[in-house]
């Protein structure tokens, strides 16, 4: 799906409930949350995000995701403990916080819950449903272990070992993080556009729609190359039905065959799991660009600007635990 099919779906889905007259918004929220109803709630959370959040209807579909699955899980909670959703009382918000701690959640996986939690309660008073600010005291523990050391990046020899057992499309993906460093969101988001294989140059448009170029390594600008032959605008893949005749084909636009996060990483497992490699998801490869980057160039800002960071204060936060004895080479030819 395109950006411009994403954020159209954003806008549809938020016009269903600002087109509502201001009663009518205030009896479906009022309905949906006595109900409990998990699922209009959820909608009118995206609907208030896309008229009313931070990026409007340009919120990433990966932030719209995490927060559905936040309030669903609020919900479920509020049922089981008889809580309810429009005066959930002085100490439930709490209480559901030590729940989720209690559950083995790690406090950064809480925070999340509680911003989904946060945003549903700003848009039920939006909505005009109520006035009530439940999760604005809660207290989250700090989490003073670093990001490398929750979720430690692949090292070189795991990515060599799954590189032998990907195929052409899983490894052309596999790159794109391992090397390039993109999310994996804005690594299915590409189009064909947005390769040049003769200047070694990706065109990236990351979190907040934010554009900027990445360079390609060599492995990665042949693991394109042979990748596009299969798959892209006209290629093998495209040219021929499974019975070897030839069929036709439509203009490709998106590089990706995988419409969904979901799907990438169902087949990345797979491919994980015929090298013998532990999964640790799409991050810890872009987690290995970064280090690698840095133990070579010791360069903070270099790094941040290389993964599209908004600050360097997050690359700081994210890999401080690497040496920086830099190494006067930045070309990424791994």
């Amino acid at each position: 799906m395109t950006l411009a099919q994403v954020t159209s779906n954003l806008l549809a889905q938020t016009t269903a409930w600002t087109s509502l007259h201001d009663d009518e918004l205030k009896r479906r929220a009022t309905l949906a949350a006595r109900d409990k109803d998990a699922a209009a709630l959820s909608d009118l959370t995206v609907a208030y995000l896309g008229h009313l959040g931070g990026s409007g209807v340009l919120t990433s579909p990966k932030t719209v995701e995490a927060y559905r699955l936040g309030i669903r899980q609020y919900v479920t909670h509020a049922q089981a403990h008889a809580v309810g959703i429009l005066n959930p009382g002085r100490h439930a918000p709490q209480h559901y916080v030590s729940s989720l701690l209690a559950q083995g959640r790690k406090p950064a996986g809480v925070q999340l819950k509680v911003a989904a939690a946060r945003c549903l309660y700003r848009a039920l008073r939006w909505a005009g449903a109520t006035e009530a600010d439940p999760f604005k005291d809660v207290r989250i523990p700090k989490d003073h272990t670093t990001g490398l050391e929750k979720r430690p990046p692949y090292t070189e020899q795991e990515i060599g070992r799954v590189l032998e057992h990907a195929s052409a499309h899983d490894r052309f993906l596999l790159l794109l993080t391992a090397h390039a460093g993109l999310r994996i969101a804005e690594a299915l988001a590409l189009t064909w556009a947005d390769l040049d294989l003769e200047r070694r140059r990706l065109s990236v448009t990351g979190k907040g729609r934010k554009s900027r170029t990445v360079p390609m390594s060599a492995r990665l600008v042949e693991a394109a190359a042979q990748y596009r032959v299969l798959y892209g605008p006209g290629g093998e893949a495209h040219r021929h039905d499974e019975n070897g005749q030839r069929r036709r084909t439509t203009p490709q636009v998106q590089a990706f065959r995988y419409r969904t996060i979901q799907n990438a990483t169902h087949a990345m497992k797979g491919t994980f799991a015929q090298a013998g490699v532990p999964w640790r998801g799409f991050h810890a490869a872009r987690k290995h660009a970064g280090t690698k980057l840095l133990s070579r160039t010791g360069d903070l800002a270099t790094v941040a600007a290389f993964l599209g960071h908004s600050s360097v204060d997050t690359t700081r936060n994210s890999y401080a635990a690497v040496a920086s004895d830099a190494a006067s080479d930045q070309m990424l030819d791994w």
